[in-house]
C-alpha cells in the first residue's frame, strides 16, 4: 500500500522557495484549523499589553479560535493568564472585553475564584471535596518590556528568550508597563492571516497605497532594484544608507540599541527588530511626521530616536519617543482575520491638552484600512483557478520568502 502525504503535506510539499504559497495554504478549512494547534496554540503569540490590566483585579478577556483566556492583574500586582472555562461544568467564566474583578464568579453555579486561579468557594460539593484540584487552569505568559506574550502549550519554546533579552533594553526607556492605551480600533480584514501578515512584511506597495505613512516612513528601507533607479536615485539611496550607519552608531554609542536583530526561519520563535530612521520631521508616525503627544513615553526625553520596529508572528509594533502603536492579528476563519491596533501614550498624557487623538490615530487608522482592502483584494486573487504563486523579488519582498520558509518549516516540526 502506497504511503501518501497528508493533504496538507502535500501542499507545503508543492512550495517553490522564494515564491508565494500554494493557494490552498490560504484558503482551506483544514489547513486554517492546522494553523490555529501550530502556530497559535504550540508557539508564542504577542496578545496584548501589562496596561491593558494596569491595577490589582483588572482583567480582559482574549478569544484565540475556540479558547478563551482571561488576562489579569492578581491582588499582589502578578500578571496572570488563565483559561476562561470553569472547572466545574465548563461554562465560561467572563464575557468578552475588559472588567474590574475582586473575584471570579462563575455566573453558572457560582464557584469563586481567586484572583490567582485558586478555587475559594464551591457551594454543595460536600466535605470530601478537594478544592486544590480544581484551580482554573493557568496558561504560559511572558511580559516583555510592556509587550505580553502567551503559548497555550504545556512546552513553550524557550528561545524566546532571545526575544525578551533583545526586547527589554531596547523598550526599558518606553515605559510601556506604565503607559495608557489612548485608543483601539479592531478591524476584521476579509482574508487569511498569512495574507494580512505578509502585506505587513514588505513595502513594495507603500507609495502607492499608503500616502499618510509614506510621510514619515521611508520607502527604501524596505529594499530596493538598484538596477532600476536612475544615477541620481542611486546616489540618494547610497546618502541614505550612510546616513543610517552613521545613526545608528551615534544611537547605539549613546545607550540606545539600534542595529537589526533577526530571528526567523531556523527558529520556533520568529521576530525582527531595527531602529528606523523617521523621514521628514523625524519624530513620529503623523500627518506630518511632528510629535503628537507633548508629554512623552517613559523616561524619553528625545524626539530624535526614530522608531523601533518589532515584527512578530502574529503582530507588529512602533515604538517612537511620543507614542506606540501596537497591532495583534488573531485568524478568525480561513478568509476572515482580526487586526486590533492600541496607540499608547504616557499615563499621565492628557487627551485635548497633550494630545490630539486624530492627530494621534490617523496615519494608522488609514494605513490599516489601506491594508485591509488590500489584502481583501489578495484573497480574491488566492481564490481564483486561475492564481498561481508568483515569485517574490529578491529586494522588496526577502522578509515575505522568509515567513513563507518559517511557516513551512514550523508547520512540518508538528507533523504536517
Amino acid at each position: 500500500m502506497l504511503n501518501r502525504p497528508s493533504p496538507i503535506t502535500a501542499l507545503l510539499d508543492a512550495r517553490v522557495d522564494g515564491h508565494a504559497l500554494p493557494a490552498g495554504l490560504y484558503t482551506r478549512a483544514d489547513v486554517f484549523e492546522a494553523d490555529l494547534d501550530v502556530l497559535f496554540r504550540r508557539h508564542w503569540i504577542y496578545i496584548g499589553l501589562d496596561c491593558d490590566v494596569p491595577e490589582p483585579g483588572d482583567a480582559t478577556v482574549i478569544d484565540i479560535g475556540r479558547t478563551s483566556l482571561i488576562l489579569l492583574r492578581d491582588d499582589d500586582g502578578a500578571l496572570r493568564l488563565v483559561h476562561n472555562v470553569c472547572r466545574h461544568r465548563g461554562s465560561r467564566l467572563l464575557d468578552h472585553g475588559p472588567a474590574i474583578l475582586s473575584r471570579i464568579v462563575c455566573p453558572y453555579h457560582q464557584w469563586t475564584y481567586a484572583l490567582d486561579g485558586t478555587l475559594a468557594h464551591a457551594p454543595h460539593m460536600g466535605t470530601g471535596f478537594d478544592r486544590s484540584c480544581n484551580n482554573l487552569k493557568p496558561v504560559h505568559v511572558r511580559s516583555i518590556g510592556g509587550l505580553v506574550f502567551a503559548c497555550l502549550s504545556e512546552t513553550p519554546p524557550d528561545d524566546i528568550d532571545r526575544l525578551a533579552a533583545v526586547m527589554e533594553e531596547r523598550l526599558a526607556p518606553y515605559g510601556l508597563k506604565d503607559a495608557r492605551i489612548a485608543h483601539q480600533v479592531d478591524v476584521i480584514e476579509e482574508g487569511n492571516w498569512k495574507l494580512t501578515l505578509e502585506n505587513n512584511r514588505e513595502c513594495y506597495h507603500c507609495s502607492a497605497n499608503h500616502p499618510e505613512l509614506c510621510v514619515s516612513f521611508v520607502e527604501i528601507d524596505f529594499g530596493y532594484d538598484p538596477d532600476t533607479l536612475s544615477a541620481e536615485d542611486r546616489e540618494m539611496a547610497r546618502a541614505h544608507e550612510a546616513l543610517y550607519a552613521e545613526r545608528t552608531a551615534a544611537w547605539e554609542a549613546e545607550g540606545f540599541p539600534s542595529a537589526p536583530v533577526e530571528q526567523l526561519a531556523g527558529h520556533a520563535t520568529n521576530f525582527r527588530t531595527q531602529r528606523l530612521i523617521i523621514a521628514g520631521a523625524g519624530e513620529s508616525q503623523t500627518p506630518d511626521a511632528t510629535a503628537a503627544c507633548s508629554k512623552l513615553l517613559g523616561t524619553m526625553t528625545r524626539k530624535d530616536l526614530g522608531d523601533i520596529h518589532l515584527w512578530a508572528h502574529n503582530g507588529w509594533s512602533h515604538f517612537m519617543g511620543d507614542h506606540a502603536v501596537t497591532s495583534m492579528v488573531i485568524p478568525l476563519a480561513p478568509d476572515r482575520t482580526l487586526v486590533r491596533t492600541k496607540w499608547l501614550v504616557h499615563k499621565d498624557a492628557v487627551e485635548g491638552v497633550d494630545y490630539d487623538r486624530d492627530t494621534l490615530t490617523s496615519v494608522w487608522t488609514a494605513t490599516t484600512e489601506q491594508d485591509s482592502a488590500l489584502v481583501a483584494r489578495s484573497q480574491r486573487g488566492v481564490e481564483d483557478p486561475a492564481y498561481i504563486p508568483g515569485p517574490y523579488s529578491p529586494f522588496t519582498e526577502r522578509q515575505l520568502d522568509n515567513f513563507a520558509t518559517w511557516y513551512i518549516e514550523r508547520m512540518r516540526a508538528h507533523g504536517y
